[in-house]
């Protein structure tokens, strides 16, 4: 436990909060620790200070590696004041705090360390892949790079560390962000009638937002959502505003098809609205029934009390971009953080539930390699 306990320490202590985005201390602090015990380690740069890192173990069996993936980078603290240190790595009882305990430098400390126990096994088996990004918190976009830059090696199945209270989740939501923009023309605040008002534009735009429906329900992920997070326009209050956008964030399941969703909202809107597309990241979702998924499921019910049975979260992860990248292998997304207090002021990860994931990881590392 102290090995997991101080690795997941030192990652906290790192400030990766994005935006701005900055994980290059951080990788490059793991990418030697990495190294110190056994992986190569390939980094790859996608912007000033913005890393992502490939870790192998290599095996010496035929087959695909078992793949793990999490990121390094976090939200911001918000403008609530923390009790502890966002950074400092407090240990209190069985809590672990700072931002990106839960979501999700604990998991990968978690299984950063099963494989450092389980070493031997892994090769004389057919090894691991360590997939670690940053910019997921805006979209996927250390993973974006990374997929567009390098020759992904591919793994037999997926571990997305994500906070999931080590329930095992078979999938995930999918994004659509828009933005939506109304052009008018600007004149002096006390001669309205002079320009057109791009905020009335907008208004009328968000009065027929609020009866969109992005589509049908999906069997096990519901109904899909849509929420109007942002606007802005204007300059200045003796003005008419010339234009004012608004951000559109959309959650989708895999019986929609995004494309077409965008193209129902523009045509909904009119033609004085125009839509761009600002995240587009699909649905993830695997074979409950998959032969490995079982197996998962099997190994994570002596952890919960009542029968697992099969979820989906709502938020998104790496894997809409990296699962088509690595050929579509099954993939669980399966986490000791606390779900409820990603993004949290005074966020923490349950010791134990840290040192369940790491024997967790353990025994997902030692079952795939037993039957490499």
């Amino acid at each position: 436990m102290s090995a997991l306990r101080d690795l997941t320490q030192q990652l906290l202590r790192f400030n990766t909060i994005n935006p701005p985005g900055d994980e290059a201390a951080c990788m490059a602090w793991l990418a030697d620790y990495l190294r110190a015990v056994g992986f190569q380690v390939q980094q790859h740069s996608f912007g000033e200070r913005r890393t992502n890192l490939i870790a192998m173990l290599p095996g010496k069996a035929n087959g695909k590696p078992l793949g793990f993936t999490g990121h390094l980078d976090t939200v911001p603290l918000g403008v609530a004041d923390w009790q502890y240190d966002p950074f400092g790595a407090d240990i209190v009882d069985d809590r672990i705090y700072g931002r990106g305990s839960s979501d999700m430098k604990a998991a990968i400390a978690a299984f950063i360390t099963a494989c450092q126990r389980h070493k031997s096994a892994i090769m004389a088996g057919s090894g691991v892949v360590l997939y670690l990004t940053g910019g997921e918190e805006t979209g996927c976009d250390g993973a974006r790079a990374l997929i567009g830059d390098t020759a992904l090696p591919q793994p037999g199945a997926l571990i997305v560390g994500e906070p999931t209270a080590n329930y095992p989740v078979i999938g995930h939501k999918g994004a659509l962000w828009l933005r939506c923009e109304t052009c008018g023309k600007t004149a002096h605040g006390a001669m309205p009638h002079l320009g057109i008002n791009a905020i009335y534009l907008a208004a009328e735009a968000l009065g027929k937002i609020q009866h969109f429906s992005p589509g049908a329900a999906h069997p096990l992920m519901q109904q899909p959502t849509l929420n109007v997070g942002r606007i802005q326009g204007g300059l200045n209050i003796n003005s008419v505003p010339d234009r004012t956008t608004f951000d559109v964030d959309i959650r989708t399941a895999p019986n929609l098809q995004h494309g077409e969703i965008r193209q129902r909202l523009t045509t909904t809107l009119g033609e004085n609205v125009f839509v761009t597309t600002l995240v587009d990241l699909p649905a993830v979702l695997s074979a409950e029934e998959h032969r490995w998924m079982q197996q998962v499921f099997q190994l994570c019910q002596p952890l919960h009390a009542e029968p697992l049975t099969a979820r989906i979260v709502p938020y998104f992860t790496d894997a809409s971009l990296l699962l088509p990248a690595l050929g579509s292998p099954p993939c669980v997304i399966l986490g000791p953080g606390e779900p409820t207090m990603a993004h949290q002021t005074d966020e923490y990860c349950l010791l134990s539930r840290l040192e369940e994931a790491e024997n967790l990881y353990g025994e997902l590392i030692a079952a795939w390699m037993a039957s490499a």
